[in-house]
């Protein structure tokens, strides 16, 4: 734009044309989100305060995801059929207990964190119903039941190889992919397949 600013389009819906002479008048509904209070951020000086008064017509408080234990599932469910179509899968739906885990889990990362998850689960996933199995063992309760007995905390370690390795093995051990899927940077995966002596041949 030329001979205008941010505060003109905002407040008189008008702007030129880069090369243009002519004004332009558009007919707009600006929708913009932040995780920050702008309220705080201006008074500090990080935020231009005019901008704020402009923007904050009509103000939507949209608590974090782990407020919101109904929206969960259906995000969910709705990130399996995305990416069960995207991966050419046919995913059904999720067990139970899978459901519980999500609805427990207090999503740090917010709905983002959540896609992830869910995107991973697919991806894993041999069976048209998304298990407890497929997801990491920090969204887990931290005591895992296998065979029908529950195992020490020592179990974890084991627990924790098997899933480094099939993640390892359903990406063709392509590690940049594989760290990604497991949360986790490219170095910590390189130590943790030399501490847990993991090899393509397994």
């Amino acid at each position: 734009m030329r001979g205008t600013t941010v505060e003109r389009v905002l407040e008189t819906s008008e702007f030129i044309k880069v090369g243009g002479t002519q004004t332009k008048k558009v007919n707009i509904r600006l929708i913009s989100a932040t995780n920050k209070d702008l309220a705080v951020e201006a008074e500090k000086g990080t935020f231009r305060e005019d901008l704020l008064y402009r923007l904050n017509v009509f103000t939507i408080k949209l608590p974090p995801l782990r407020e919101r234990e109904n929206d969960v599932i259906i995000l969910a469910e709705y990130f399996m059929k995305l990416f069960s179509q995207k991966l050419g899968k046919h995913i059904k739906g999720m067990t139970d207990e899978f459901a519980e885990q999500l609805q427990n889990y207090p999503w740090k990362g917010n709905i983002r964190e959540l896609k992830n998850i869910i995107e991973r689960a697919v991806i894993l996933s041999q069976e048209k119903v998304l298990s407890v199995d497929l997801l990491p063992y920090e969204i887990q309760s931290g005591r895992y039941v296998v065979s029908g007995k529950t195992n020490s905390p020592y179990d974890l370690i084991v627990f924790e190889r098997l899933h480094i390795q099939k993640v390892l093995m359903t990406t063709h051990w392509n590690k940049t992919e594989a760290a990604r899927l497991l949360n986790i940077s490219i170095s910590t995966l390189y130590r943790k397949i030399e501490d847990y002596m993991l090899s393509p041949v397994e």
